[in-house]
């Protein structure tokens, strides 16, 4: 764990957001030495964090056992140069456990993602949540998607838990998100951290911007984060020439290939990683490999990516 405060360490982001794909071996077991080096390079290249084991990281496929052993690596592999921020999902008791486990390896924090399969009402919700806030002394994300959409009056009650620091973004209402930010602002003492979590997220990100969203999640810096971290550094410049450049050359392009086949958003993020020659293998089931086809226009892609910048510079 490092020592300054999650929140502390986020308000300015150097970087994207790094969500390592989780390495398996040949038989399909946890590869550490691989996902060492993965999470390595992303803390190397410039993330601004890792988010070890949530949704790119396939928590939904991992062990309580493989989970901790993740998170553990996770954290000796950041050696206290960013924070990391440890999923934990599905019921309240297991996501407590994964909460718990999180904790013991040295995370930084938790990013609570929707409870499993039940649709509750806003009421559930928050008991949930606040029972996860509870458990552990970390900082809890809230990642609002899926069966876990909130109102802006639940989200002022998020924000006035001890322990909930943050609101992760992955339904893409902007009127709801203006509208809870609002909220927060005039209704709460505190700020919460707001992160753009839609997958390919730099592609809503001029939106997320105007809102005052500046945190966001980047598959694309798994393989790609000299793309990732150009597009980052113009955006935050201000400089709209270079971000519709990569918008219209590469990310447009790219959403469009993860388009082609359920879950890819995981997927085919993972077959760029090992196209970038880093053996990572292949997702568990229930997700299935990307077509050969879709794997070389990714090559391809990735190229025109690396084109792009050259022009830029």
């Amino acid at each position: 764990m490092t020592p300054a405060p999650l929140t502390e360490r986020l308000s300015d982001p150097r970087g994207p957001l790094f969500f390592p794909v989780t390495a398996y071996g040949p038989d399909g077991s946890l590869d550490l030495d691989a996902y060492r080096t993965h999470v390595h390079r992303g803390v190397t290249a410039g993330a601004a964090a890792v988010f070890a084991c949530c949704g790119t990281g396939e928590f939904h496929a991992l062990l309580p056992e493989e989970f901790e052993a993740c998170v553990r690596m996770a954290v000796e592999a950041a050696d206290g140069r960013v924070p990391v921020v440890a999923g934990a999902g599905y019921g309240t008791a297991l996501a407590v456990r994964y909460a718990r486990l999180a904790e013991a390896a040295g995370a930084d924090g938790l990013l609570a993602m929707p409870p499993y399969l039940v649709v509750a009402g806003q009421e559930g919700l928050l008991r949930h949540y606040r029972e996860i806030a509870a458990a552990t002394a970390l900082p809890v994300i809230v990642y609002q998607r899926d069966n876990a959409v909130f109102t802006p009056r639940t989200v002022v009650e998020l924000a006035r838990t001890e322990g909930i620091t943050g609101l992760k973004d992955g339904l893409g209402d902007l009127d709801l998100m203006q509208r809870i930010i609002s909220a927060v602002r005039t209704e709460t003492p505190g700020d919460l951290l707001y992160f753009n979590g839609l997958p390919t997220a730099e592609q809503t990100q001029l939106a997320y911007h105007a809102l005052g969203v500046t945190l966001y999640s980047s598959a694309v810096f798994c393989f790609a984060p000299e793309i990732a971290l150009a597009f980052h550094r113009a955006l935050a410049a201000g400089d709209t020439a270079t971000v519709h450049r990569l918008l219209d050359g590469f990310y447009r392009p790219f959403v469009e290939l993860r388009a082609q086949g359920r879950g890819y958003a995981v997927s085919l993020v993972k077959a760029g990683v090992r196209l970038r020659g880093l053996d990572v293998g292949e997702v568990r089931p229930p997700l299935h490999e990307p077509s050969e086809d879709h794997v070389g226009q990714l090559a391809q892609l990735i190229e025109r990516g690396h084109e792009l910048l050259r022009e830029i510079a």
